[in-house]
């Protein structure tokens, strides 16, 4: 009788087939093999902490390729900002498309992608289909205001925001339809997996960064300093973890400490509060922008942006020659923004990082160098996007009907002939009131 090796005496080691430890196949002997956790990697779990920037051999060249690539964004950036609402919406329009072909490719297949001609096409039928739905939403006041001036095309705004809706759910039933065609045999499961993972890209991209866009019309300010603050908190962590970082934080980001954690807190609300009255002060970014021009606002600042004097109290230093201080009131808002920044939204880049360990690669993409992808600098600034705008919506917006408000509805809701007839009688009501 053959002599099959029991459990105990297995070598440790076992290789590939036929090298030593490997297990006889034969006599119908089980074999149990204990799978490796795929959800930490094994260096997560080193006591000596290896892992950490500051134990990084190569973080010097690794921190000169960020600082290139973080200068020209920031370069792009302020241009951006200067140019104004409208080229900043495009630009978030740019980084979703990056990041959802980003995103889109993850979990392909090329040999399933050969044998389904045209799939690719309808990811992006659904995705632009869901711009359309998203900014559509949040738009329509501003084309609407964009366009009173053409009556031809202020009539055709109109009727494409007023069946704006059933545009997008027939584009959407047409793209079901076409993926209900497209189905093949032996190819189901990565078909519907596919469909699936789609549709959790447009949730995670258009249902949180579409508040950004609505941020940048509220006053770039609301989409300036969340972002910013974001990008502090980001910048913080990793000079802290570089050079004084020994304690990790969390298993899903093994170069993750406490101290470049509690040093970025630190440093994210004392930014918040400075940049906060820094920028009140530009009308160019606290003035909501009412329509898709690009000229320069002026508009009244508003209680929120007007400096309120402060006495400091008793026990500061007399050297400091003035005993007042200028406080804007929008600065102890910035500080709750900059406690999300700096407490919650890093959450975000967590979950990112457990999904790329999920799938066992180290990037979304390649985009940015030393970065990684798009989706990879967005992840916290997608949460954070969502948070300032309920934060502005529940404390700070004014809830009142202004002339420019009740002109708007009359414009979405009345035909011309309606308007006219409103005109008339309106002028009639003023004559007998004089």
């Amino acid at each position: 009788m053959p002599y099959v090796r029991s459990a105990p005496e297995r070598d440790s080691g076992s290789g590939g087939d036929g090298t030593p430890g490997t297990p006889s196949p034969t006599h119908g002997a089980r074999v149990r093999l204990r799978k490796r956790s795929s959800d930490v990697p094994s260096d997560v779990n080193k006591t000596n902490g290896s892992n950490l920037l500051l134990n990084d051999q190569n973080k010097y060249k690794s921190m000169l390729i960020r600082t290139y690539s973080s200068l020209w964004m920031m370069a792009g950036f302020v241009f951006l900002i200067y140019m104004g609402h409208l080229y900043i919406w495009a630009m978030v329009v740019i980084i979703q498309i990056f990041m959802a072909s980003e995103l889109f490719n993850l979990l392909r297949k090329a040999n399933e992608d050969r044998q389904l001609p045209g799939f690719r096409l309808l990811n992006w039928h659904f995705f632009f289909t869901a711009m359309l739905f998203a900014y559509g939403r949040f738009l329509s006041r501003q084309l609407v205001n964009t366009v009173t001036s053409d009556k031809l095309l202020y009539k055709l705004v109109s009727g494409l925001i007023k069946y704006q809706m059933f545009i997008c759910y027939f584009l959407y039933i047409a793209g079901f339809v076409w993926f209900i065609l497209t189905l093949k045999k032996k190819a189901y499961k990565y078909q519907f997996s596919q469909y699936a993972w789609t549709h959790m890209i447009l949730l995670m991209v258009f249902a949180q960064s579409s508040f950004t866009v609505a941020n940048i019309y509220e006053g770039i300010f609301w989409f300036l300093l969340p972002a910013s603050l974001i990008a502090i908190n980001d910048v913080a962590a990793y000079f802290f973890g570089f050079f004084f970082g020994k304690t990790p934080l969390i298993k899903l980001s093994p170069k993750k400490t406490w101290e470049g954690f509690l040093g970025a807190s630190v440093t994210t609300m004392l930014s918040a509060f400075v940049l906060a009255n820094f920028m009140g002060h530009f009308q160019w970014l606290t003035c909501p922008r009412k329509d898709l021009s690009t000229g320069w606002l002026h508009c009244d600042p508003g209680p929120m942006f007007t400096p309120e004097s402060y006495h400091l109290p008793g026990w500061i230093p007399r050297w400091i020659p003035s005993r007042e201080v200028a406080i804007m009131p929008i600065q102890w808002h910035a500080l709750a923004l900059g406690l999300f920044a700096s407490i919650i939204a890093p959450f975000g880049g967590f979950f990112a990082s457990g999904f790329k360990r999920a799938f066992k690669f180290k990037d979304f993409g390649d985009s940015i160098p030393g970065h990684g992808g798009f989706t990879d600098r967005m992840d916290c600034q997608m949460v954070m996007a969502v948070f300032a705008y309920i934060y502005y919506q529940s404390f700070l917006m004014v809830q009142d009907l202004s002339v420019e408000t009740i002109l708007e509805q009359i414009l979405r809701n009345l035909t011309f002939e309606e308007q006219h007839d409103l005109y008339e009688q309106l002028g009639q009501l003023l004559t007998r009131g004089n």
